[in-house]
This record gives structure tokens, C-alpha cells and sequence, in this order.
């Protein structure tokens, strides 16, 4: 480029013929000024180098249309072009020439005067207006361009310093365009479309507008390679330092982790003794998890995945202690009476010792909170030698808690069933699910579903759960479900399962679960020995009586551990040595008692009857009074009676209005006379039929002036007819009619198969009287008018 400067002047001297050959060139586009070195390779060209050399050393440069025609013709070449000089040229070897040239200036040609064996074509050659002075605006262009060209350089264009220096020397407008244009690496159109500009001042503009968008161009391709940059950067410094920690860890001699841990893998695999397919399952993904980045997500979630799979006791299991007596002996030591559930148990061991391969049974235990039904799934465990697991489903809505979460969602996680199943570490433990009455439902999903297959031996022996995606077998569990109610069980659940009722214990229950239970159990935890701390058999009774109102032992056990407290204070207070409780003293210790039992009746009334109720505390025995007034024959109800409750006294009333002439009442009584029934504890609601024969004797009592025996308690539901229809809870009323000292208990006839289930301690000294008509009811219950009375 210097040189261009030096033979400036001499340049300007330089006449530009007439005539002259034409050499084509291909996807380049010459400037004047321009030196630039040409491959010639076209015979027609060599030609008309050769005859150039010969004459003026001068040739047309006109670019091709189309760069891909290797013979182009007059119309294939661009009219506009530059005059070149040829400066030096070397024929190579393969017989192509090279040739430096220099743009000296633009021609337009005219006519071509012949085409072989080169073109040659009469030119005429394209003066630019120059401007005397330029103007501000012309002079902000020109600054304009060489700050755009910077620019360009600065974000990264190819541009050579010599040029460079050149421009910023350069005060004529065409010239500064076509240095910027030659350089900028335009394509052929774009170069062309610049050189056909005659105008300077336009040419430069166009320049600058082509500079406009190469910076713009420039701009977000520096950012595009920043971030690629950015990314390679950061993958390379994570390689470097891996492959850094690689070779300390080999110079510390610690063996290849990735490496290890699969070896790791593949050993715990071959241990585990899968069944066929879980086995190929788990060679499939540790033959990914070898394939995979060992920092992955993917690779992490697969490395969890193999730890489940591994971790799962496939071949694992417990051998079952079938020694009948020991287990028994286990079942007693742990648990006061429950006969029913121990028989069930010994039953599953004897049937187990004669065939070795079984399905677990799958028990529910129904009954009133407190009675031991989950501490007994643990005995159940400790008597067979098994494994316990646990699991509550109160409260439990969604699904998945139960076949666990597809692999697909982030923190997925197996099943409380399979967790269940890994914490034991066994294949056959004793599995318990409790409160399964209080599953919930919603958008969720129904867990109650989702236990038909666990709870169905038929199914649950190739149960899938949703996060392994293998079938487990839960046929070998023994699953035991607890639940306070059976109402709330879906029935197609209930049927898949035996049912076991446990009622609420008696006071002589309690009392047997007290002394070889509860007390040992409380004044071990208090430190305190049985010498120093020591409760009456009549003391122990009023605990359980006046203090606590329940079917199970809780609160009993509470009030006991506060007789603890109580004593353990007195004695760090340096108080007395020898603590014994009984009926007198207790309440110094626990306060004054929270329930009185209802009073004994002192004499036979007319209008009362005494009828016998179930609670979840057990059974407990109600007084219901009948009232006749003058009135218009309407029935009043209170004491917070239910519906069902409330229909059993309108069914009562009916009956003994049907049987008047029986009872000897007149026909127009009940016309002229209002009935009001009413049942104590008038804030306690209630519910149920089996009042109805206890309504229907206090209505016959207070209407015919016969006075029900105090003696006598009832209970059973009664129809429009007089049948006396049976009832549920046996146990626990007559068990209430024990405690209240009442000898003669009317239950219905259908009801006489159920004393079975009463011990013989709570039948001894009572007389049951079976009724299949409300007129045994009555038989049994009223007493005879006494003459002298009825004078009276």
C-alpha cells in the first residue's frame, strides 16, 4: 500500500488505451489501486495475458456474472470493470500462470472487437467528477467511514495495519470507497454494485451504509461467540479438573470411582438373587449409569433407582417360629384376653407347620380405640419370629403414598408398601396398616383402590409399584389392617379381608390389664419399685370407674402414670416411704373423681324404665321417663334424641295404643292425653333402635300407673307389631348391667346366641330373659298394682 503511494503521481500519467484485452475474473471484483495477485488457469485468458505483455501490459478486469461458467461469454461479464496493469507474472508448473496486477482505472467497454482467441474489446474509460472543496457534510461522511472501519477492526475484522495507515492519509471521498470496499470482503454483486457508483460522494454513502450492517453483523456474532466460548470454557475447566483429580487420586493410589462403583453394583445385583426379570431390569440400567457422566442428573437418578432395586429383599426371609406353646406364651405375655385373635394366630401357625409354602392371611382388627389393636400386631410379629413394619393411613389421599411415584417427576420415591419392605429388610414381615376406616379421596387419587391389589393374596403376589416398575411379591406378608369403624370401609376392600371384632373391655378386664400390665409398665418408668407404691383391688376398681370413661386402657394408663408423678414428687421431697392407695385416699392424688356412674334406682317407679346402651367407652345403661299429661295426644322428645331414635318412640307409642284393651286403658286416652318422653344426660346425643322396647315399657308404665322393677334393665329395638328384633353390643350392656348390680336383663330372642361371647364371670348371678313379643317385655318388667295403693 505504500508503494501505491510513491507511484501516485506517476500513476496519473498513465493513458488508458482504446483497445484492450478483456481477462475474466471469477467471484472477485478489482478496485483502482488495487494489487492483488491472479491464478490464471483458462488458455483464452493465458492468451490474452501473453499478448498484453507483448503490447501495453494492459487488460480489462471485468468480473463474472456467474461464477460457476468455466467458458463465459461477452454477455456472462459485468460492462463495468477496472484497467489493470500487469506488474510480474510466473507460469507454474502445472501450467497455470500467476500474475500481480494493479487496478489503475475504471472503463466501461463498448463493443468487443473479437472474442477468440481472446476477448478484446474496445473500452472507454470513466472519469469521476471530483469536487474542488468538499463539504462539512462530505468531510463527516469520510469521518464517518474511517470510524465504522475502526470499529469493524475492533470487533474483530481482518484488516491490515498498512491499510489502515493509508486510509487515514486519503482525503479523496472515491478513493477512501473503493480502499474500504476492496477490503471489506464484499461478495461479488455487492463489491460490483459500489464500482458501477460514479458518484463519489454516493459511493462512499454506500460504503458507509455497508459498513452499518457489517458492524451490526460483527456485533452479534461477538456475543454468539462469547457464549459458545462461555460454555466451552466452562465444559473444558470441569474436564481439566476432573481428569486433575483423576491423576491425584492415581498418585494417592485410589482406584477409579466410577469404576469401583459399578463393579460395587454388579456384586450387590448378583447378591440380591432377583427373580429373571428384575435382574435384566437392573443389568439395563447399570449398563446406562456405566455410559453416562458420572455428575449427571440423569445418572444420579438412575444410581438411586439400582439402590432400590439392590436394596429390596428379594431372597431374603425370616424363618417362622412354629412352636405353638411358645407362641401362645408370647400372645399371653403380651396381651390380656383377646382369645378370638390369639386363636386366629396359633390357627395360622398350626396350618404353616403342616404346609410349608402359604399365603399370609390378611386380618382387620374393628374396635373402639385403646384396645391394643396395633401393639397386638407387634406381639403377632414377636410370636411368629417375623419383622415388623408399620404404616397409618389416617388422613392418606394420594395414591401414590401407596404405589409410589413414576421415576419421570424429580424426588420420586417407591411406595410406603415397598419402604415398608426395604426397613424390614425381610420379604415376609408382619405388615401393618392402621386406621384404613380413615382413608381420604380426592383429585389425588383413592388410596382405598390402590390397597385392593396389596390386600388380595390372589393379585398381591406380583404387585407393581409405580417407581420400580417390577413386579414385588407380597404374597409372603402377613398384612393385619386396624380401624375404629367397618361402616367406612369400601366394600369391594372389606371383602378381601377377615374381620376381627374386638370389643371394648369389662372393669374385670381392666383390672387384669392394670395389674399385669400397666402398673409394672408406669412404675418402671418412674423409677418407682412395687414396695414402695402399692394400689388396692378396690382402689384399682374406683381408677377405672370414676376416673376414666373408655373402652380401651388409655386414659387408664395416664391416671395411673399421674399417681406416679404424684408419688414420685412426694418421695424427692424427702415425704413418706411407703405409699398405699385405696378408696379413701385417692382422690388426694388424682382430684375428685370425673365421672359418677348413674345412680342406683332406690325404689320401683312408674313411668322410668331402664334400658341398656353401647358407646365407643364401652356399654353404659340410660333411664327413660315417660310423662302423660291432659293435652291433645301429641309425643314430645328430648334428651337430644337422633332420627332413628326418635322413630323407635313413635313406633313404641303405636304399638301400646294397638294393644289398649290389653292393657286396660280407655279409648279415648290417648285422644285427651299428651306423652313426653324424655332420656337423661340431655347433652349427650343419641341414637339407635334398641331403645324401643325400653320407650314402649316407660309409655305402658306411665299410662297404666304400673311401676317398672328396678331390678330389671332391657335393651332391643321393637316393631309396630310388638316383635322384639335384635340388637349389637351384648357384651357391653350386660356388662353395664353388671356394674350397676342389676340382676334380670330382657334382651331379644334372636340375641341368645350371642351370650356365648360373654365370660361366664360377668353371666354369674344374672337371669337373661329372652322376648320375641314387647309382651314378655312387659311381663318381665311391670309389677302388679298393689290393691292397698290403687285404694289409696
Amino acid at each position: 500500500m505504500a508503494e501505491i503511494e510513491k507511484k501516485t503521481e506517476k500513476e496519473k500519467e498513465v493513458e488508458i488505451p482504446d483497445n484492450a484485452p478483456v481477462l475474466p475474473v471469477r467471484d472477485i471484483v478489482v478496485f483502482p489501486y488495487m494489487i492483488l495477485p491472479l491464478f490464471v488457469g483458462r488458455e483464452m485468458s493465458i492468451k490474452a495475458i501473453e499478448h498484453s505483455l507483448n503490447t501495453n501490459r494492459m487488460v480489462l478486469l471485468l468480473t463474472q456474472k456467474d461464477m460457476n461458467i468455466e467458458n463465459p461469454k461477452p454477455e456472462d461479464l459485468y460492462s463495468v470493470g477496472t484497467v489493470g496493469i500487469i506488474m510480474r507474472m510466473l507460469k507454474l508448473p502445472d501450467g497455470r500462470v500467476k500474475i500481480l496486477v494493479q487496478g489503475l482505472s475504471k472503463a466501461r467497454t463498448k463493443k468487443y472487437s473479437h472474442t477468440e482467441p481472446f476477448f478484446q474489446a474496445d473500452i472507454e474509460k470513466i472519469i469521476e467528477k471530483k469536487p474542488d472543496v468538499l463539504s462539512i457534510e462530505d468531510e463527516a461522511q469520510m469521518r464517518t467511514v474511517k470510524e465504522q472501519l475502526d470499529k469493524t477492526v475492533s470487533l474483530g475484522k481482518t484488516i491490515l495495519p498498512d491499510i489502515m495507515g493509508v486510509m487515514e492519509n486519503i482525503e479523496d471521498p472515491g478513493r477512501l470507497a473503493d480502499l474500504v470496499a476492496s477490503n471489506l470482503g464484499l461478495k461479488s454483486e455487492n463489491a460490483q454494485e459500489v464500482l458501477e457508483i460514479t458518484d463519489p460522494l454516493q459511493r462512499l454513502k454506500r460504503v458507509s451504509d455497508i459498513l452499518s450492517r457489517e458492524i451490526e453483523l460483527l456485533i452479534v456474532q461477538q456475543k454468539i461467540q462469547s457464549e459458545a466460548r462461555g460454555e466451552i470454557d466452562k465444559t473444558q475447566r470441569e474436564y481439566f479438573l476432573r481428569e486433575q483429580l483423576k491423576a491425584i487420586q492415581k498418585e494417592l493410589g485410589d482406584i477409579d470411582e466410577r469404576a469401583e462403583e459399578v463393579k460395587e453394583f454388579r456384586k450387590k445385583i448378583e447378591e440380591a438373587k432377583m427373580p429373571e426379570k428384575v435382574f435384566k431390569e437392573a443389568e439395563k440400567q447399570l449398563k446406562r449409569l456405566e455410559k453416562m457422566h458420572p455428575d449427571s442428573a440423569e445418572a444420579a437418578t438412575v444410581r438411586t433407582y439400582l439402590d432400590w432395586l439392590v436394596e429390596l429383599p428379594w431372597a431374603k426371609a425370616t424363618t417362622d417360629n412354629l412352636d405353638i406353646k411358645a407362641a401362645e406364651k408370647v400372645l399371653n405375655e403380651d396381651h390380656y384376653d383377646l382369645e378370638k385373635v390369639k386363636e386366629r394366630i396359633l390357627e395360622y401357625l398350626s396350618v404353616r407347620k403342616l404346609k410349608e409354602k402359604m399365603k399370609g392371611p390378611i386380618l382387620c382388627f374393628i374396635g373402639p380405640p385403646g384396645v391394643g389393636k396395633t401393639s397386638l400386631g407387634r406381639s403377632i410379629a414377636r410370636a411368629l419370629g417375623r419383622e415388623f413394619g408399620r404404616m397409618s393411613l389416617g388422613g392418606v389421599r394420594d395414591e401414590a403414598e401407596i404405589r409410589g411415584h413414576r421415576r419421570t417427576y424429580v424426588g420420586a420415591l417407591p411406595g410406603r408398601i415397598i419402604q415398608g419392605i426395604k426397613t424390614a429388610g425381610t420379604n415376609n414381615p408382619v405388615f401393618m396398616l392402621d386406621e384404613i376406616d380413615k382413608i381420604g379421596m380426592d383429585f389425588r387419587g383413592d388410596p382405598s383402590s390402590a390397597l385392593l391389589e396389596v390386600l388380595d393374596p390372589e393379585q398381591n403376589n406380583s404387585f407393581v409399584d409405580h417407581y420400580l416398575t417390577v413386579p414385588f411379591d407380597l404374597s409372603k406378608v402377613m398384612f393385619i389392617t386396624t380401624g375404629n369403624l367397618i361402616d367406612t370401609i369400601p366394600n369391594a376392600l372389606r371383602d378381601r379381608m377377615e374381620i376381627i371384632f374386638l370389643s371394648g373391655y369389662t372393669t374385670e378386664e381392666k383390672l387384669g390389664i392394670a395389674k399385669n400390665y400397666l402398673i409394672p409398665k408406669q412404675l418402671g418408668e418412674h423409677g418407682i419399685s412395687n414396695k414402695i407404691l402399692r394400689i388396692t383391688d378396690p382402689g384399682l376398681r374406683n381408677l377405672i370407674s370414676q376416673y376414666t370413661r373408655e373402652a380401651g386402657v388409655r386414659n387408664l394408663e395416664r391416671e395411673f402414670a399421674n399417681l406416679c408423678r404424684k408419688v414420685a414428687r412426694k418421695i424427692a421431697e424427702g415425704g413418706e416411704k411407703m405409699f398405699v392407695i385405696n378408696v379413701q385416699n385417692i382422690h388426694r392424688y388424682l382430684g375428685v373423681p370425673k365421672y359418677l356412674p348413674e345412680e342406683e334406682m332406690e325404689k320401683d317407679e312408674v313411668g322410668v324404665a331402664t334400658g341398656l346402651a353401647w358407646t365407643e367407652a364401652g356399654g353404659d345403661i340410660i333411664y327413660v321417663e315417660a310423662t302423660p299429661m291432659k293435652g291433645k295426644g301429641q309425643l314430645t322428645l328430648t334428651g337430644q334424641l337422633g332420627d332413628v331414635m326418635k322413630e323407635s318412640a313413635h313406633a313404641a307409642l303405636s304399638y301400646i295404643r294397638s294393644r289398649s284393651k290389653n292393657l286396660g286403658l280407655k279409648d279415648d286416652l290417648f285422644s285427651k292425653t299428651d306423652i313426653h318422653i324424655h332420656v337423661p344426660a340431655g347433652a349427650i346425643p343419641k341414637d339407635g333402635p334398641s331403645a324401643g322396647i325400653t320407650m314402649a315399657t316407660a309409655i305402658a308404665s306411665a299410662l297404666t300407673g304400673k311401676a317398672v322393677s328396678k331390678n330389671v334393665a332391657m335393651t332391643g329395638e321393637v316393631t309396630l307389631r310388638g316383635r322384639v328384633l335384635p340388637i349389637g353390643g351384648l357384651k357391653e350392656k350386660a356388662l353395664a348391667a353388671k356394674r350397676m348390680g342389676i340382676k334380670k336383663v330382657v334382651i331379644p330372642k334372636r340375641n341368645r346366641k350371642d351370650l356365648d361371647d360373654i365370660p361366664k364371670y360377668i353371666k354369674k348371678d344374672m337371669e337373661f330373659v329372652f322376648a320375641e313379643t314387647m309382651d314378655d317385655v312387659l311381663k318381665a318388667a311391670l309389677k302388679k298394682i298393689n290393691n292397698k295403693r290403687r285404694h289409696r
